[in-house]
């Protein structure tokens, strides 16, 4: 009913869908077919369907599209580039010869600049953008989309950004979701109308702890998140933090709070030292 009452399913694309969201809408009688494609491959790859449907991928190829992952030598039996070729896939961008030499090979693959896997039953998952990836100063790739994600399914968490390229570690910078954090606020009788001053209460601290040591659960220790800092507003396109289509702009976020970012890095502990 909450949806108009005759919602059989939904179609989602454009950014990667947290699989617990699936498998809530799943349990509650509406699936969620995820999917994915390009401007470029006009626009479909690949899709879950009824049929054949599996959490944390975004389907299998459609009919008469080829998908491969591309090996990352850098990244042995890591995930790779995806590459595309069929008859959906562009010829080239129009007057521009040496932007399509970049991403079109000789043979006809177009390459995605996504990073992903393949599995054995054929499904496509993807797990970052291959310009977003974070490389440690230890050499260690990090995938901060599927991270973030998680981050996300907390109810007290808006937007979150993983850091730390050519750095120790990972940190990372969370909008914190004002209305249900002023909610828990009140409860514990703290002043709530200032945001600012808000995320600087040691309760507001202990509670994000709480959800960074939720998402660090069973995550490799090279992949941890060390710290976090919260933030007082959201991001927005006015700010050019995110882009027309609400996708974050990780180089403007980063600039824009590279002082912030900085005292995640300033002392390390004992422990960030190992």
């Amino acid at each position: 009913a909450r949806v108009g009452g005759s919602i059989r399913f939904f179609v989602s694309g454009s950014a990667p869908l947290a699989p617990v969201i699936m498998k809530f809408f799943y349990a509650a009688g509406i699936p969620i077919l995820e999917g994915y494609g390009l401007t470029e491959t006009s626009p479909v790859v690949s899709v879950n369907t009824f049929e054949h449907m599996k959490f944390g991928t975004v389907g299998r190829p459609i009919r008469n599209v080829e998908v491969r992952i591309e090996p990352d030598p850098e990244r042995p039996g890591g995930d790779g580039e995806i590459l595309i070729r069929g008859p959906n896939v562009m010829q080239g961008y129009y007057r521009l010869p040496e932007k399509s030499a970049e991403v079109m090979t000789s043979d006809g693959w177009f390459r995605t600049g996504d990073i992903g896997i393949l599995d054995a039953d054929g499904f496509l998952a993807i797990t970052d953008r291959k310009k977003d990836l974070i490389k440690t100063s230890g050499g260690k790739y990090i995938a901060p989309q599927p991270i973030e994600n998680e981050f996300k399914t907390s109810r007290y968490v808006t937007q979150a950004v993983v850091v730390g390229n050519k750095r120790k570690y990972a940190s990372v910078l969370i909008v914190p979701n004002f209305e249900n954090l002023a909610a828990w606020a009140r409860q514990q009788g703290l002043a709530a109308d200032d945001p600012k001053a808000l995320i600087a209460h040691p309760g507001v601290e202990e509670l994000y702890e709480e959800v960074l040591a939720k998402v660090n659960a069973d995550r490799p220790s090279y992949e941890t998140i060390k710290k976090f800092r919260l933030l007082e507003r959201d991001f927005t396109i006015d700010a050019g933090e995110l882009t027309p289509t609400l996708k974050v702009k990780r180089a403007a976020i980063e600039a824009t709070h590279s002082d912030l970012i900085d005292t995640m890095y300033e002392v390390e502990t004992p422990a960030e030292a190992r």
